[in-house]
């Protein structure tokens, strides 16, 4: 009971100063909802890059011709099998398509190796030569759905017609958004690709402990080429979002900044007020600890009510409104990329560690010089 009323108090103490703490509430909310909008969308794609990758192939070999992806040739395939511990290797035909009617782009990929994890929603794959299954990302951007036709415009500047047979979605939205899966043949000839091409080749190894070896002898067989190891990708998406979340978080550098100075302020002392308040709670018989206890409801109020407010527009931002403000910097994908919903990931780790490094600064900023006034005589405090 003695707490509660101590709890009742601080409350009331806050509203008393209403307007003061108004100011720091909105402050320290939208400092908290710039800092969990980050590290909310950061998490999340990177969740989503791991599902992207998770049955990835082995080994990619592409072919490097002037620094630049080149088609490789589909009989490199026959010495790549050759290789001890190497298992399949086959051709994968994709490419990228600019849609010029609906302004986005698409990632046109062959039946032969149609991405892991996909999930039908209505519809099958293609079976058949002119037929087509689209993501979700390019039905909406068409406006088309199973049944009715598809138009794209091929390497000869011809319009061709696809019937969609499928269209489907994945555990990760990431994975499928932008997707046409064709024939392989319907590929190539969408394409114009040379006789005998591929866009890359996959490769599997049957020891997962081999598979940097099998890549190096990949690379003195065929000079021309650069083998890519699912390991390399993974990387790769780990260290873009670490230092597209970092560039960010200098960008809001100004909010942190802010942040600090708050906390600077509060810890450099109490207004005159405050200081009278507790030499009067002092003088008429709350003890030291009875003060501390105060402070620090006060700042935990403040500081919890902040947070979790900061949190839900995080989460609000981020996940239902498409993170339109981060969203360009930290996907990295073209503007033109149909628009696509972030699949909710919660990090419960980057939770407490955000929580112990911006709400618990704050109640000690709160208690320490409340520690100080306390510990002094309540008729020198009442008169200072």
């Amino acid at each position: 009971m003695k707490r509660l009323k101590i709890l009742e108090y601080a409350l009331s103490a806050l509203w008393r100063r209403r307007g003061k703490t108004l100011a720091i509430l909105v402050v320290y909310t939208l400092t908290i909802a710039v800092l969990a909008s980050i590290l909310l969308m950061t998490h999340s794609l990177r969740v989503e890059a791991g599902l992207l990758l998770e049955r990835a192939p082995d080994v990619v070999v592409q072919r490097i011709m002037a620094g630049r992806h080149d088609l490789i040739p589909t009989e490199y395939a026959t010495r790549l099998r050759e290789i001890p511990g190497v298992g399949d290797v086959h051709a994968r035909y994709w490419g990228y398509y600019y849609d010029a009617i609906s302004g986005s782009n698409f990632t046109v990929v062959g039946t032969a190796d149609p991405p892991a994890q996909l999930e039908l929603l209505d519809g099958e794959l293609p079976l058949a030569p002119g037929a087509c299954a689209i993501g979700a990302g390019v039905a909406s951007a068409r406006s088309v759905g199973v049944g009715d036709d598809l138009i794209l415009i091929d390497s000869g500047n011809i319009g061709v017609v696809f019937e969609v047979t499928g269209v489907f979605r994945a555990e990760s939205s990431l994975l499928t958004n932008d997707l046409v899966v064709l024939r392989d043949p319907d590929v190539v000839q969408f394409f114009g690709f040379p006789e005998n091409t591929a866009t890359d080749l996959s490769v599997e190894v049957f020891n997962p402990a081999e598979v940097d070896t099998v890549a190096a002898k990949i690379k003195v067989l065929f000079p021309d080429t650069r083998p890519i190891t699912r390991s390399e990708l993974v990387r790769t998406y780990d260290a873009v979002f670490h230092w597209r979340s970092g560039m960010v978080l200098t960008l809001f550098a100004s909010a942190l900044i802010a942040f600090c100075i708050l906390a600077w302020d509060k810890a450099t002392g109490l207004s005159a007020q405050e200081r009278r308040e507790i030499g009067i709670l002092k003088a008429i018989g709350w003890g030291t600890a009875d003060v501390i206890e105060l402070k620090f409801w006060e700042g935990a109020a403040l500081s919890v009510t902040a947070f979790l407010t900061g949190l839900i527009l995080a989460w609000v931002h981020v996940f239902l409104l498409g993170a339109s403000i981060l969203a360009p910097v930290l996907e990295g994908w073209s503007v033109l990329f149909p628009d696509f919903r972030i699949t909710p990931y919660l990090d419960l780790y980057q939770v407490f560690v955000m929580a112990f490094l911006t709400v618990v600064p704050y109640i000690a900023s709160t208690v320490i010089p409340s520690w100080k006034a306390a510990t002094m005589d309540p008729e020198e405090v009442i008169r200072a």
